[in-house]
């Protein structure tokens, strides 16, 4: 298997054969990180053509704005202010977004360029000739990309460019030295920077095995993803509509299923609360799964189990909880639903899972439980229903973490400071 792009930007092409993990060369990644600079972020072939660059325009740099390019594939409204508020603060900012992202229009009327490019894959050639055409006419400082078909096409498309390339990183772990892949994506040492959702994602960089081929730590920049308490001031949705009695406790959970999410584990803990507790469990999302079917068919309270579907209220649906589950056994980065919940003052229950234990502080701002353990769910939501002083306690404190220690305006300051720090190094 030919994987030459993993290594995009420099002068080597190796193949892997079939039985890769017994067939890696050692010596070959050595050779790979070794070819940097000291910091580990620049090569030979590269590192020529940005002094060659940055000497003839050094006074452009001194007197101009960063120019930044973003390729993203679906961003969220904590992404979509991150961008406004970075351009505000005077980065000249270019997005490439799919044109039929709803809150794209924001970005227009904001004055940031806008530039149409879809990527229809994670090689799209087509896309990868239009990229380069833009990064030579636009001059860019930095290439900032999220999500996998923005990285790996980004990637392709930088090959030879004097140009600081970002990546968001926004779940922990699917990162292997022995999956070639990996290498076209996250370990591609073409990247400078790693920006991590969470101490989760960058610790799991540094353990990752075997250790001489680990990504250096300053490679890797832990970034929340923050929020403002001003997206959350909506009112509660009214879910009697929903079919859910009023007076009910009602046990709420935000997700697409997958079965990382935990989401069997969930239905099963409801399975175990006492029938007079007059529970009823909302799932919202994308719940489209035979296994998860059957587990809800055979739960003794399935006629309490609400399944609404993709919804573009769910935070207000969130809101009108009394508490809220996040019960992922693996992978979890900052969960987006889990903060939401929490900016709306829902006392929270998490598992010990990925970034989950850094937006929760244990019996403070919410509960947190041990993976996959059913029973620990319950146990955790029959104590929050017997003491509602508990609930208000937490659900304050929930709402004041995520004002206080995710806030968007440390996420625009924090990855202006990454562009900085690039641009100086050059």
């Amino acid at each position: 298997m030919l994987v030459s792009q993993a290594l995009r930007g420099t002068d080597i092409r190796f193949r892997i054969p079939p039985n890769c993990e017994q067939a890696f060369d050692r010596q070959f990644f050595i050779n790979a990180y070794s070819l940097g600079s000291s910091k580990g972020n620049t090569y030979p072939i590269l590192r020529s053509q940005k002094h060659r660059y940055e000497m003839n325009e050094s006074d452009r740099h001194a007197s101009r704005a960063i120019k930044v390019l973003c390729i993203t594939e679906d961003p969220d409204r904590p992404t979509i202010a991150a961008f406004l508020g970075m351009y505000h603060a005077g980065v000249d900012l270019s997005v490439i977004c799919p044109p039929q992202y709803e809150r794209r229009s924001k970005l227009r009327e904001a004055g940031i360029r806008l530039i149409d490019i879809e990527f229809r894959g994670r090689h799209d050639r087509k896309a990868i000739r239009l990229l380069r055409r833009e990064l030579q006419n636009g001059r860019y400082d930095i290439l900032h990309l999220f999500g996998n078909k923005g990285l790996q096409n980004g990637l392709a498309a930088a090959r030879g460019f004097p140009i600081h390339i970002v990546a968001y990183r926004g779940i922990v772990g699917n990162v292997s030295f022995f999956s070639p892949i990996s290498w076209m994506r996250f370990l591609n040492p073409r990247i400078d920077r790693i920006i991590c959702v969470a101490d989760a994602v960058r610790d799991y960089f540094l353990r990752m095995q075997p250790e001489f081929l680990r990504i250096p730590p300053e490679r890797l920049v832990r970034i929340y993803k923050g929020h403002s308490l001003d997206w959350y001031r909506d009112p509660p949705t009214d879910l009697r509509q929903l079919g859910i009695p009023e007076g009910a406790f009602i046990i709420g959970c935000v997700a697409n299923y997958r079965p990382r999410k935990g989401i069997e584990v969930l239905v099963e803990a409801m399975g175990q609360l006492p029938e007079e507790l007059q529970a009823h469990l909302l799932l919202v999302g994308r719940m489209d799964s035979r296994r998860l079917e059957a587990k809800i068919a055979a739960n003794p309270l399935r006629t309490r189990i609400h399944r609404v579907g993709q919804r573009s209220d769910a935070p207000t649906l969130t809101a009108a909880c009394n508490v809220f589950v996040s019960p992922s056994i693996k992978r979890e980065g900052l969960s987006r639903s889990l903060i939401e919940a929490m900016a709306y003052g829902v006392p929270p229950i998490t598992t010990d899972c990925g970034g989950s234990r850094e937006l929760v502080i244990a019996d403070e701002s919410g509960l947190i439980v041990p993976v996959g353990d059913a029973g620990a769910i319950a146990k955790a939501i029959y104590r929050l229903y017997q003491n509602p002083e508990l609930r208000q306690r937490i659900g304050t404190a929930a709402r004041e973490r995520i004002a206080t220690h995710f806030k968007i305006e440390d996420t625009i300051r924090e990855t202006i400071a990454v562009y900085r720090e690039l641009v100086q190094e050059s």
